[in-house]
């Protein structure tokens, strides 16, 4: 099994992005890594997408992306599924108003889906990971936002992609779905508990809970703002 593991972590490490010569200072590079599996219907993938771009162009979110003190961010949206399945909808884009805030939102509402197969969580840090390696900005900080209604399933082993990613000072957030469509469907088996104990890690690390009480446009603004804030938040944040 060890042997088995560290093939999988060499086979990571080897398919790193090349990193670039020069590099763009920015406050935050943030990776938005949106469950795009089996599980999620053409219905809740524009629920989700629409979530974020009204979060992504809220003016109290935009104010935020361009307070730092280079006031802009890199960001990225891919939707994932199993472990050879991880699509980029939005590639990355420098935030710094209003106009580019609004763009990308376009984006993210046009782009057809492409994702497919079963929750690799693993393969979705591991791709987010090689991807701000391979982009051309230099983040202040990194953050990696996962959502996800299940737990990890194929791809790398889920602690050699945490631990991969934790060591280059990338911070990983969860987003856990515990009710996708909020229409009374029963709630997993504590997810909140498997993001905040498998998932998430680094400085400030923390889970955000999308269930009957809290819709999903409001679960993910409240989520951005804390990333983008850099506040440190409890393992674990109220629902």
């Amino acid at each position: 099994m060890a042997n088995r593991q560290s093939a999988w972590f060499l086979f990571g490490l080897m398919m790193t992005f090349a990193a670039p010569a020069t590099a763009e200072p920015v406050d935050l590079e943030l990776v938005l890594a949106a469950d795009g599996s089996g599980s999620i219907d053409d219905g809740e993938i524009r629920l989700q997408r629409e979530g974020y771009a009204a979060a992504l162009t809220d003016p109290e979110l935009v104010s935020a992306m361009t307070a730092g003190a280079h006031g802009r961010m890199a960001l990225m949206y891919f939707e994932w599924g199993g472990a050879d399945s991880q699509v980029v909808i939005a590639d990355w884009a420098v935030i710094d108003g209003p106009d580019s805030a609004a763009r990308f939102a376009d984006t993210l509402r046009t782009t057809p889906r492409g994702a497919f197969g079963w929750n690799s969580i693993s393969n979705a840090i591991d791709f987010g990971r090689r991807a701000m390696a391979g982009n051309s900005y230099d983040g202040i900080r990194k953050v990696i936002d996962v959502s996800a209604d299940s737990g990890n399933y194929g791809g790398l082993p889920l602690p050699l992609a945490r631990e991969a990613a934790l060591a280059e000072d990338i911070t990983i957030n969860g987003l856990a779905v515990l009710c996708r469509t909020c229409d009374g469907r029963p709630a997993r088996a504590d997810l909140e508990g498997y993001f905040a104990s498998q998932v998430i890690g680094g400085f400030g690390a923390f889970v955000v809970t999308v269930d009957q009480t809290t819709s999903f446009a409001e679960a993910v603004r409240r989520k951005l703002l804390l990333e983008i804030a850099g506040l440190p938040q409890p393992v674990a944040a109220a629902r």
